[in-house]
């Protein structure tokens, strides 16, 4: 994002649906003189005038291109027939004068509008400015503007979920009630700086109060693991002897037809990946080539690429034939004793004997066992992350973990300061130290790296 991008007197345009043929495209516009510049290129429908339109309202007619001197309506030229949602400031979601332009889904009248508004003034917005807007203009904080993208990018309903309620302003709430808490501790610290002739009561840090910041600070750092999880997902690999039935898993748990299956040993010779949400997370699925003695070099290339997903997987599914039973390189696998190992006794409705201790029985052709093995990967993905509410802040920024983190060690120094009886004006920079890595979290300290860091990752249009 460059210097321009923070000129919020600049009119900017930019599609805010995806690109490519569909019914219907949004285009959005905002700025000071949006409304303006947008009116001399529409004729409504039914008489009036965009600009002297109110906000949240909606009116029909055609985009054309710029009047010609002395045009009359009727010699306008056409682009399209659209609906157009006005926004007035400050009650708009940039908090500044907008609307979007809801038009026929062509590329070609994307194309067109989009250059007729450029050429109408309108410069192209760049990455996330609109939510930049909303935050520069007061309408979010930093963690809220964060939580849009979060939610934009959202591949499950439980990430929506989390998402949501971080754009509600659950981590915004929970860093200023610690920031209120700290600032009690900095102004008694300033008294004594200011007034050293005074003989004050009490220590100069409750110790009590300091703890119980720091303690919230670790509860909101401990929910990163859980709320990364659930925003960037996990890899599950498939593996185990060749026709041991992981293409067949492989559908049923994608619910589509996407990998060959055959009775015949050695079909899949590379692996086939594809997204999936189980039990709320998003799975990056793999099915691999079974293991087995090579027969070629091509088999060769794909049991060490096998090796190499197998290796780096968060959950290995590592199946075995219940028709066959147990084969000494299954028994050699599983004797790692590897947590991230799930076995699975597959094909268990062609099976005579009994599903071994510990194994998930699962039919693939028939779906038994399908929800217990979901089950068993969502319990192992998040073993030892603790409880997933999405009614309370869960936090998936590197940022704020790192400034989390951050705040935490300038407190620990400062608990370090009091127990060594150090000088109140020490003691009071740690404490500024935590006040300002929480200020850079919601974004009441900020900077122009810090806003194109967060920023940068938007698509353009929102």
């Amino acid at each position: 994002m460059s210097d321009r991008d923070f000129h919020p007197e600049d009119p900017i345009a930019a599609l805010a649906t995806p690109w490519g043929q569909s019914a219907l495209a949004v285009i959005r516009v905002s700025g000071p003189s949006s409304l303006a510049l947008l009116a001399a290129l529409f004729v409504p429908s039914g008489g009036g005038s965009l600009e002297r339109a109110g906000g949240h309202t909606l009116m029909h007619g055609w985009l054309c291109e710029p009047a010609a001197a002395g045009a009359a309506v009727s010699d306008r030229v056409r682009i399209d027939e659209v609906l157009i949602a006005v926004f007035r400031e400050p009650r708009s979601f940039t908090g500044e004068n907008s609307a979007e332009i809801s038009t026929h889904g062509s590329p070609v009248i994307i194309r067109r509008v989009l250059e007729t508004l450029h050429g109408a003034g309108f410069r192209p917005a760049g990455p996330g400015e609109f939510t930049l807007r909303a935050f520069l203009n007061g309408k979010l904080d930093l963690t809220q503007a964060e939580a849009v993208n979060e939610l934009v990018r959202a591949r499950t309903d439980r990430a929506r979920a989390l998402a949501l309620n971080r754009l509600s302003g659950s981590i915004e709430t929970s860093i200023r009630a610690v920031k209120e808490g700290l600032l009690d501790l900095l102004a008694a610290l300033e008294v004594r700086i200011d007034y050293p002739e005074e003989e004050l009561a009490g220590p100069a840090v409750e110790e009590g109060q300091l703890a119980l910041r720091q303690a919230e600070l670790e509860g909101l750092l401990g929910t990163y693991r859980i709320g990364k999880v659930f925003q960037e997902g996990v890899s599950v690999v498939l593996a185990g002897a060749t026709n041991s039935g992981k293409s067949t898993l492989f559908n049923r748990l994608l619910r589509e037809e996407r990998a060959m299956v055959s009775e015949i040993h050695g079909t899949t010779r590379d692996y086939l990946e594809a997204s999936v949400g189980l039990e709320g997370i998003p799975v990056r699925l793999y099915d691999t080539a079974g293991y087995r003695r090579a027969q070629d070099e091509l088999e060769r290339e794909g049991i060490r690429r096998t090796d190499d997903i197998v290796r780096n997987a968060q959950i290995v599914l590592y199946l075995v034939d219940a028709s066959r039973g147990s084969l000494p390189e299954d028994r050699e696998f599983l004797g790692q004793e590897s947590l991230r190992t799930i076995p699975v006794w597959s094909k268990a409705d062609l099976g005579a004997a009994a599903c071994p201790e510990g194994f998930v029985a699962v039919s693939a052709r028939t779906g038994a066992g399908i929800e217990e093995l979901t089950g068993r990967i969502a319990d192992g993905v998040l073993a030892g992350l603790g409880s997933v509410e999405t009614d309370g802040p869960v936090i998936d920024s590197l940022r704020q973990k790192q400034l989390l983190e951050r705040a935490l060690a300038a407190l620990g120094e400062l608990r370090r300061g009091v127990a060594e009886e150090q000088p109140f004006d020490l003691l009071a920079v740690d404490l500024k130290e935590a006040l300002d890595a929480l200020g850079e979290i919601t974004g009441e300290v900020s900077s122009q790296e810090i806003l194109n860091t967060v920023f940068s990752r938007f698509c353009v249009g929102k």
